[in-house]
C-alpha cells in the first residue's frame, strides 16, 4: 500500500527478525548456566526410573512345573461377576455382550463359566419336522424328549418296512380273495341279470341280444328261435319289417338304460372294493401302529400324528403294494427296475430329525463361526428332480439357534454384522422367542412361487455376543432394540496391576499355559523377563497385560529357542530371542525409514541447533508392530491476524485431534503473552517431508516449543527430541507409546554416533509408563544418553534453548534476556505494527475522501 513503509521507517515500527549473534547467545548461556543445569539435573530420570525390574529372587519354585495350577481368571473380576449374572438371570432381554481387545480371552472365559453351568443343567428336548397331511406345505414340530425322537424316527422307518411286507400280504389271504371274489360276482349277477331281463323280453318279441364282433351289444330279428340274416329279413313283407323295426328301437333304448347303468354299479362295486382294502388295510396297520401309541401316549402332539399317518396309510395302501425302489419284477420276459414312484410317495411317513440330544449330558454350548443366515435360523434344501428343484419337510436342516436351543449360543459379533440379514434375523428371533426356517426370498418377498413354511420352534437360548468396545457402542447407539435384547455388559480388563501377588499369579498362568500348550517348562529367570514384557506390552510399568493371545505366543516362541539350545527349561535369553526375532519379522520399514534418515533421503537433524526447527517423536503402528520415529516441525512467525495456521490441517492431512493440540497454542499465547493487546502474528506450522495422514495431540508441546523459538529468536538444541501434548495453562500432558517413541530417537543417534549430548523430553506423568529396553538404559547409565521429564513448558523450554523461560516478578514483567520475556517483545512489536498499520491505512481513507 503507497506510504505504508515509509510510515513505518517513519515511526521506528518496521519488522525485522532480531536473532541474536551466536557470541551473544553463548556468553547469555554462561551467565545462566548455575540456573540452567540444576533445572536439568532436576529432571532427568534416573536409571530406575528407565526400566521396571522383576526379581528372579522373588520366586521360591526353580521352574513353573512346580506349581499348582491356576483356577481363577486372572484380573477379571468385574467380567466375571457380569458373565455369572448374565448367565443366571432367566429374563427376557438380558443377553450377554462381552467386550474388549482380541486376545484377552473373552471366548476361553466366557466358554469356561458355559460349560461348567451347562453341564449342571438339564438336556433339552429333541424336535424334528414331520409331514402336515392336511397342508402339506407347512411341516408339523414335534417336541421330544432329549433322545426320543431319533428313536422315533427309527420306528417309523420300521413301521414302513413292516407295512411293505404286511399290507401286500394282507391282500394275498385266502379271506380276501374270497370277499373280493364275492364283490366281482355280484357285480356280474347284477350286470347279467339286467341284461338278462332285456335279453327275455326281446326273445318273447323274436328279437333277439347278440354280441357283434367288435365286442358291443345289438339287436336282431329271430324265426323259429333262430336269428334270420340281412338277405331273408328284406323278404320279409314291408309291413312287417316296420314292425320288427318298431320292437327293436324299443329294446334299444331299453337297452341304453341298462348300460347307462351299468357305470352307477361298477362304482359301487369299487366302492365296496374300496371298503373292503380299507378294512383289510385298517386291520394290518392298527396292529402295528397301536404298538407305537402305547409307547408314546404320553405325548400328544404325537398321538395325533400317528393317527394321522393310520388315516393316510388305509387311504393310499396302493402306495405299500407296489415294489421297492431297485427291485426287480418280469415284463414279457424282461427284468425290469420298479419302485421310484413308490418310494416318493413313502417320504411323507418319514421324521426329519432336527435336532437329537441322545449323546448330550447338560444344556448345549454351541460355537458358531459361520454365520450366514442359513446357518443361523436354518435353511430348506432343493433337490433336483428332471430339471426342476422341489423340496419336503425332510430337506429342512437345523441352524445354530436350534443346535443351542434350550442351552448357550457364542457368537463373534463382527462376524455376524459381516453377513447379509444374519444380524437381522438374530433380533427376530430373539424379540420372538421362535425360530422360523425360512428362505430369503420368502421372507423379503423376492420370490412368489410356493415353498414350505415350517411350522416354528419354541426358543430358549442365552446368546453371548464376543466384540470390541467400538462395535458396542455402536449397535448401542444406531440400533435401538440392540439395547433391549443385550443388557448385560462383561467388560474386560487389558490390564492388572503390577505387584508381588500378581507376579506370582502370573507365573501360575504362564505354568498352565505351559502345561496346556506342552511346552517346556519356564525357569524363575524366564519367568521374570515375560513379566516384564508383559508390562512393555501394557505400556506402563505398573500394569501387566493379561492379553493371553500375545503372552501365549511369546510362550511357544520361547520355548521353540530353548529347544534349539537344547535346553530341559526355558531361560531369560530364550525369552529374549523370542522378543527379538518377533520384532526383527516385523521392523523392515522401521530400518528402512532408519536407513533413509542416515543418508539424508529424510532431514532430521541430531546435533548443532535450529531456529524454529525440533524433533518431534511420533508413533507408527503396522499391525501388532508399532515403533517410534522422529519427525521434523518447523514454525515461520510474521505479523498478521493472530491466527496459528496448521499446514496439516489446512491440506486436509490433519486429524481433528492434531488440529484441536494446534489450536490449543493460540489459547496459550494469548493467555500468558500481551494480555491487554491484540495477539497480531501469523504462524504455521507444519510436520516436515509428512505425506500421509497425522493424527493425535503428541506434538502439541513441540509444536509450541518450535512456535516459542521463531518468536523469540532462540535456537533449539537438535540434539533433543520432544514429546508430550499441552493444554492452555503450559501444563506438558501425558501421551501413548512413549518406549516406543524413545527408543525410535535412540536408534537414529546410535547409528550416526552418540555424542553424550543426545536425549528425549517427555511428559513427567509418562515416566511410570517407562520400560525401555536394556541397550537403552546401558547408554543411559554411561551418560551418552538422556531422559528428561517435564511438568511444563518453561521446564522443557530451558533444556531445548539452554535459556532460563522466566517467571513475572511483582511488576508483572518478564526477566530481560528471558524466553517469556523475548516471546512478548516480540507479540509487543507485532502488536503496535498492526497498530500502526490500522492507523495509516486509517490516514490514507481519510485522504482518498
Amino acid at each position: 500500500m503507497p506510504g505504508m513503509s515509509e510510515y513505518f521507517r517513519r515511526n521506528g515500527f518496521w519488522a525485522k527478525r532480531r536473532i541474536l549473534p551466536r557470541e551473544t547467545r553463548q556468553e547469555s548461556v554462561h551467565d545462566m548456566e548455575s540456573v540452567t543445569q540444576n533445572a536439568k539435573l532436576s529432571q532427568e530420570l534416573q536409571l530406575q526410573q528407565l526400566r521396571r525390574r522383576c526379581d528372579p529372587k522373588q520366586f521360591a519354585f526353580e521352574t513353573t512345573s512346580e506349581l499348582e495350577e491356576l483356577t481363577e481368571v486372572l484380573g477379571q473380576l468385574r467380567a466375571v461377576d457380569a458373565i455369572e449374572f448374565g448367565i443366571g438371570i432367566r429374563r427376557e432381554g438380558y443377553h450377554l455382550f462381552a467386550m474388549g481387545p482380541t486376545g484377552v480371552g473373552k471366548h476361553t472365559i466366557v466358554r469356561r463359566f458355559l460349560d461348567r453351568r451347562a453341564a449342571a443343567e438339564e438336556v433339552p428336548p429333541d424336535w424334528c419336522y414331520v409331514h402336515n397331511f392336511q397342508k402339506p406345505h407347512k411341516p408339523h414340530a414335534i417336541r421330544f424328549p432329549s433322545g426320543q425322537a431319533q428313536k422315533f424316527s427309527q420306528e417309523m422307518e420300521r413301521l414302513v418296512e413292516d407295512l411293505r411286507a404286511a399290507i401286500p400280504a394282507a391282500f394275498e389271504t385266502d379271506e380276501y380273495r374270497a370277499r373280493r371274489h364275492e364283490i366281482d360276482a355280484e357285480f356280474n349277477d347284477r350286470q347279467e341279470k339286467a341284461f338278462g331281463e332285456v335279453r327275455e323280453r326281446a326273445a318273447k318279441q323274436e328279437v333277439a341280444l347278440i354280441q357283434t364282433p367288435s365286442g358291443g351289444l345289438a339287436f336282431a330279428p329271430m324265426r323259429n328261435g333262430e336269428v334270420i340274416d340281412p338277405e331273408t329279413f328284406s323278404k320279409l313283407p314291408e309291413e312287417e319289417r316296420r314292425r320288427i323295426e318298431t320292437v327293436i328301437r324299443g329294446f334299444q333304448e331299453e337297452l341304453e338304460k341298462v348300460i347307462q347303468q351299468m357305470p352307477k354299479l361298477r362304482r359301487d362295486s369299487q366302492h365296496k372294493i374300496r371298503e373292503l382294502n380299507r378294512a383289510v388295510t385298517s386291520v394290518a396297520v392298527s396292529a402295528l401302529i397301536d404298538e407305537l401309541k402305547n409307547e408314546y401316549e404320553k405325548l400328544t402332539e404325537v398321538g395325533k400324528y400317528l393317527a394321522e399317518v393310520e388315516k393316510d396309510i388305509v387311504d393310499n395302501a396302493e402306495s405299500f403294494r407296489q415294489p421297492k425302489e431297485g427291485e426287480q419284477v418280469a415284463l414279457l420276459g424282461l427284468a425290469v427296475q420298479q419302485g421310484g414312484a413308490a418310494e416318493g410317495a413313502l417320504r411323507r411317513y418319514r421324521v426329519n430329525v432336527l435336532i437329537d440330544h441322545s449323546a448330550s449330558n447338560g444344556a448345549p454350548v454351541i460355537y458358531e463361526d459361520n454365520l450366514t443366515y442359513n446357518n443361523l435360523v436354518g435353511r430348506i434344501e432343493h433337490l433336483q428332480q428332471m430339471g426342476v428343484l422341489v423340496t419336503d419337510f425332510t430337506l429342512i436342516q437345523a441352524g445354530a439357534l436350534h443346535r443351542a436351543n434350550g442351552g448357550y449360543l457364542i457368537i463373534e459379533v463382527l462376524k455376524l454384522l459381516q453377513q447379509p440379514f444374519a444380524w437381522h434375523g438374530l433380533k427376530r428371533a430373539l424379540r420372538s422367542c421362535e425360530i422360523r426356517t425360512e428362505s430369503l426370498g420368502q421372507m423379503f418377498s423376492l420370490i412368489s412361487t410356493v415353498s414350505l413354511e415350517p411350522e416354528p420352534i419354541p426358543l430358549d437360548v442365552k446368546v453371548v455376543l464376543l466384540g470390541d468396545r467400538l462395535v458396542y457402542y455402536l449397535l448401542h447407539y444406531f440400533d435401538p432394540d440392540f439395547a433391549e435384547l443385550f443388557k448385560v455388559i462383561a467388560d474386560f480388563e487389558e490390564t492388572i496391576a503390577n505387584g508381588s501377588e500378581t507376579n506370582l499369579l502370573y507365573a501360575r498362568l504362564i505354568g498352565a499355559i505351559a502345561r496346556k500348550e506342552d511346552l517346556r517348562p519356564f525357569d524363575r529367570t524366564g519367568v521374570a523377563r515375560v513379566i516384564e514384557h508383559g508390562s512393555r506390552l501394557a505400556g506402563d510399568a505398573e500394569k501387566l497385560s493379561i492379553e493371553m493371545q500375545k503372552i501365549a505366543d511369546l510362550l511357544r516362541e520361547a520355548d521353540y529357542w530353548a529347544g534349539k539350545a537344547n535346553r530341559k527349561a526355558v531361560k531369560a535369553d530364550d525369552v529374549q530371542r523370542a522378543i527379538d526375532t518377533q520384532q526383527y519379522r516385523a521392523d523392515r520399514l522401521r530400518k528402512r525409514l532408519q536407513e533413509e534418515v542416515h543418508r539424508g533421503t529424510i532431514l532430521i537433524d541430531t546435533a548443532g541447533e535450529k531456529l524454529g526447527q525440533i524433533n518431534a517423536l511420533s508413533v507408527l503402528q503396522l499391525g501388532d508392530f508399532a515403533f517410534g520415529h522422529p519427525s521434523r516441525i518447523t514454525a515461520r512467525v510474521r505479523l498478521g491476524a493472530g491466527k496459528v495456521m496448521d499446514i496439516e490441517r489446512e491440506v486436509e492431512l490433519g486429524g481433528p485431534i492434531h488440529s484441536k493440540g494446534v489450536l490449543i497454542l493460540s489459547g496459550f499465547l494469548a493467555g500468558r503473552y500481551v494480555p491487554d493487546k491484540p495477539l497480531s502474528l501469523s504462524a504455521s506450522l507444519v510436520f516436515e517431508q509428512s505425506y500421509a495422514g497425522v493424527e493425535g495431540d503428541s506434538a502439541s508441546s513441540a509444536e509450541l516449543y518450535v512456535l516459542l523459538s521463531a518468536l523469540a529468536e532462540v535456537p533449539i538444541r537438535q540434539c533433543i527430541a520432544v514429546t508430550g501434548s499441552v493444554n492452555q495453562h503450559g501444563q506438558v500432558q501425558a501421551i501413548g507409546g512413549v518406549n516406543e517413541k524413545i527408543e525410535g530417537f535412540f536408534d537414529v543417534c546410535k547409528a550416526r554416533g552418540l555424542s553424550g549430548e543426545h536425549g528425549v523430553l517427555i511428559p513427567a506423568s509418562n515416566v511410570k509408563h517407562l520400560m525401555l529396553r536394556q541397550e537403552v538404559i546401558d547408554t543411559a547409565a554411561a551418560g551418552k544418553f538422556h531422559i528428561h521429564a517435564v511438568e511444563t513448558i518453561d521446564q522443557g523450554i530451558e533444556i531445548l534453548t539452554g535459556f532460563p523461560a522466566g517467571t513475572r516478578d511483582e511488576s508483572g514483567k518478564f526477566p530481560d534476556g528471558s524466553i517469556n520475556q523475548r516471546v512478548e517483545r516480540r507479540l509487543i512489536e507485532f502488536a503496535e505494527c498492526a497498530r500502526a498499520f490500522h492507523a495509516s491505512a486509517g490516514e490514507e481513507q481519510k485522504e482518498k475522501k
